[in-house]
């Protein structure tokens, strides 16, 4: 029986004795429940059902709640004390009803407690609905309902009622819909538990076999290639052997978007009015399945004639010279708007926008379509200049105000800027103290022509530790720690309350580095940058001290049981300071900076040959200027999609042979004084290529020379090329540089012309000219601030020789891999790739081969 007539039939049966018959309390009740549940009345007498009274409501009270209010239930029910109504009547079944179609009960009575002349006092007695106890999904894998509950979000405790399990079960269908189980059923059955009020949900999954694509057909596709418009399907792919990347299996959602991509694709190519009439898709039984699409080009139009209207500020041929569209190109809307709004600096927007027109805009209306021609008018508003009023900070709980403010380029006073705005985010990013993803910025105009700019960030950590230790055995103990404070603040110092844990928010830069190898090795650093010296301008003033410290043992010595009574039979101390300063410049943009530094090293050798030429004893001194010309644009220094970076720097040596004679000299007179001139260049590119993939080119150049042609080039800062580029406890204390070539092992990479009996001496001297060209793609599984994480593929090719007449820049070792990134702000930047090397180096017993490496704290140069 539907409820609707129990309500009816119910509120019938209601009544109560006459006034003045009996002052005794008269139970006279109907209830109604769910469409499964019994109608239960209880009566003591019965009245004249032909005579129906009216009566005052004096009192209602609710019984069998256990969650539910009382009180909002009596309000929900439309009943209210001082009512009257008759008995019998519509509103006792209203009521009851009501409360039915709340959803929020199983089962309603009403009674009668109290009847006194034409004054009556009732109650409701309900039993509410089971709540949620627990879901258990079956039929699917312990992963697969892990998913499903951060999918589904039921929450333990709500009212199960017929809208959640039909909701639970049309998410969960669909769920798996998405991953390409088209005949997916679902059963969903609920376990009451009536001592406790709860109930169980028991979710039954059958997903059945995934449903892929045979075959895909095109009708009505004639002027553009097929092969082109399969492409564009990207997530619509036909069965095929070895497929990996691009699975056949069917995604609703998933192919409804590579249609709009199909048609947006045809758009950009000139047929503004292609379209897809109909999309068949044809059942083979369950397992997979045909698509048909039925594509109706169109014409392929171009623009004829371009006009504007609205314009005062600029004529019509400045706008078409900013514009870029001329008479005869293809008719492309999304290249249209590109050039319109979303090439900042140098679309049409900017051309206004950067004048201050904040409230500027333009609209293109097709004006006259014949034949294959479109005439174009745009209409220009331009507005009225807008001025900064102010700039309001949000977010920066722990870098300064003055830290942000120096690197924005919008001030109040000047003119809106939509070029400054876009660099203010490009360089709030840069600085490394905020997530470049959640980085918002906000114009608000105000009532006077003047806006307001907000700018929103989300500070993200930036210090670095690095720290690793253990027992070496006969070197005993072996550790690094490693300490970067990348948002220093030194005036905070001797303010105690500002250490949490060390006083941050200016932006400056101090790192503390210590690794040792027991006896044998140990390397101590410190440096420290102010990235403001004096706080207006972006002068940068940095300082660093480094000591180095390798002995070396005998092999009796090293494998003794004890190493404190071992004495060296040789060591090398190094020990540098540097100072440097670098500053922005102006022209030719601001995105170029220039550096000088100035650094004095002292090496000491006490029998040690590290550089195989005979020179075991004795001071080196080296004094060396370097410049360095630089320019970065790189949007994002974590994962960068856009922009570009380069440097050209030049070390130099006073010309120490200019003024004395070395010809004769022993090693210890000769390099007394280190004389050479280093050249080095890096350059590296990014663009996106499509989505979220990117292409990074980068080129990397070394030249190391002397000043004249007596005295040969000396053995210190030499490159050695191959493997990671990572510098072992060896290798960090050479003076060399160390450049990775991956697919090759370490410091392998060499070609020289010299005796092959003395490969290994020549090869760990290294090289005086490098070259290293590399190609990557790569693709962000994770922009998240506490771990960025990437994948990439790689192909590069580089050489390292040993003199100028065998330097030949055609001649690369060449290799390709692939590898992945993670940026954690706590520790750098850690990697690992597999690279695949496909040329015999000379002197080298290993031919071509496949290898991993491991970095830490660098990206490869």
């Amino acid at each position: 029986m539907e409820r609707s007539v129990k309500c009816i039939l119910g509120a019938l049966l209601l009544l109560c004795l006459g006034s003045g018959v009996s002052r005794a309390q008269v139970r006279v009740g109907v209830g109604v429940g769910r469409d499964d549940a019994t109608t239960s009345t209880s009566s003591t007498e019965l009245s004249d059902y032909a005579n129906p009274k009216e009566y005052e409501i004096t009192g209602l009270t609710v019984t069998g709640t256990r969650y539910l209010d009382p009180n909002s239930l009596v309000s929900l029910s439309g009943l209210k004390v001082g009512d009257k109504i008759r008995i019998p009547g519509e509103a006792v079944g209203s009521s009851i009803r009501k409360l039915m179609d709340s959803g929020l009960l199983d089962n309603v009575e009403l009674f009668a407690t109290n009847v006194n002349g034409d004054k009556i006092a009732m109650s409701f007695r309900v039993q509410e609905r089971p709540r949620l106890y627990r879901v258990n999904f079956l039929g699917v894998k312990k992963g697969e309902q892990d998913q499903l509950k951060d999918k589904v979000k039921l929450n333990l405790g709500k009212i199960v009622t017929n809208t959640v399990t039909k909701n639970t079960q049309l998410a969960v269908r669909k769920f798996f819909v998405d991953k390409g189980y088209l005949n997916t059923k679902v059963k969903i059955t609920t376990v009451p538990d009536s001592t406790r009020n709860n109930a169980t949900m028991r979710v039954l999954v059958d997903k059945g076999q995934k449903v892929k694509i045979n075959k895909i057909t095109f009708d009505g596709r004639s002027e553009v290639e097929e092969a082109k418009v399969r492409m564009k399907l990207k997530s619509t792919k036909e069965m095929r052997f070895g497929r990996l990347f691009t699975p056949s299996k069917f995604v609703p959602k998933k192919y409804e978007e590579d249609k709009q991509k199909l048609i947006e694709y045809y758009n950009k190519l000139g047929y503004r009015d292609a379209m897809i009439e109909e999309d068949t898709i044809i059942n083979n039984g369950g397992k997979t399945i045909d698509i048909v699409l039925r594509i109706n080009e169109g014409r392929k139009y171009y623009y004829r004639n371009i006009e504007f209207s609205g314009n005062y500020l600029y004529t019509d041929a400045r706008l078409r010279e900013v514009l870029g569209v001329t008479k005869g190109d293809v008719y492309d809307p999304e290249d249209l708007e590109k050039k319109m709004n979303g090439n900042p600096g140098q679309d049409l927007s900017s051309l206004y926008m950067d004048d201050g027109y904040l409230y500027y805009n333009a609209q293109p209306v097709e004006k006259t379509i014949e034949g294959d021609s479109i005439d174009l008018e745009i209409r220009v508003f331009e507005g009225k200049q807008a001025t900064i009023n102010r700039i309001v900070l949000n977010g920066n709980t722990k870098t300064s105000d003055h830290v942000v403010m120096r690197s924005i380029r919008t001030l109040p006073g000047q003119k809106f800027s939509k070029t400054n705005l876009i660099r203010t985010q490009r360089e709030l990013a840069t600085l490394g103290y905020f997530d470049p993803e959640k980085i918002g910025i906000n114009p608000v105009p105000q009532n006077d022509g003047t806006v307001d700019i907000e700018y929103s960030v989300e500070e993200k950590p930036s210090d670095q530790i690095e720290l690793s230790g253990g027992w070496g055995g006969y070197v005993g103990f072996v550790g690094t720690l490693g300490l970067t404070f990348n948002n220093f603040s030194a005036r905070n110092i001797p303010n105690f309350s500002a250490w949490r844990p060390l006083p941050a928010g200016d932006g400056q830069r101090v790192s503390l580095r210590f690794q040792a190898s027991g006896k044998q090795f140990q390397v101590y650093s410190l440096s420290f940058t102010e990235p403001w010296l004096g706080g207006r301008k972006p002068n940068a003033l940095s300082v660093g001290v480094n000591h180095t410290v390798y002995r070396s043992y005998s092999f009796t010595d090293l494998y003794s049981r004890s190493t404190r009574g071992a004495v060296p039979i040789g060591s090398y101390v190094n020990t540098s300071f540097s100072v440097g300063l670098a500053r922005q410049l102006k022209v030719p943009d601001d995105y170029f900076s220039l550096s000088h530094s100035l650094s004095y090293q002292r090496y000491d050798l006490n029998n040690l040959d590290i550089f195989y030429i005979g020179y075991r004893n004795g001071i080196s001194n080296n004094i060396t200027f370097n410049t360095t010309l630089s320019r970065n644009s790189i949007d994002n220094p974590q994962f960068p999609r856009s922009g570009s970076s380069f440097s050209l720097s030049g070390s130099f040596t006073p010309p120490w042979s200019a003024f004395r004679s070395v010809e004769t000299s022993t090693p210890e007179d000769k390099y007394k004084l280190v004389e050479y001139h280093k050249w080095m260049f890096d350059a590296s590119w990014f663009q996106t290529v499509f989505g979220k993939l990117v292409l990074n080119a980068r080129a990397h150049m070394g030249f190391l020379g002397s000043y004249n042609k007596r005295t040969q080039i000396g053995p210190f800062e030499r490159f050695v090329l191959g493997g990671s580029g990572l510098a072992g406890q060896g290798q960090f204390a050479l003076a060399q540089d160390i450049i990775g070539l991956r697919g090759y092992d370490d410091r392998s990479v060499f070609t020289a012309d010299y005796d092959r009996a003395t490969d290994a001496t020549a090869r760990s001297q290294g090289g005086v000219a490098y070259n290293k060209f590399v190609a990557e793609l790569r693709y962000p599984v994770s922009l998240n601030p506490s771990a960025t994480i990437f994948v990439l593929g790689f192909l590069e090719a580089g050489n390292n020789w040993g003199s100028y007449k065998q330097y030949n820049p055609f001649d690369l070792k060449r290799s390709a891999g692939f590898g992945a990134r993670i940026f954690m702000p706590a520790f750098g930047l850690i990697g690992i790739d597999y690279g695949y090397g496909f040329d015999r180096i000379p002197g080298v017993k290993n031919g071509p081969g496949g290898q991993f490496h491991f970095t830490i704290g660098q990206q490869f140069r």
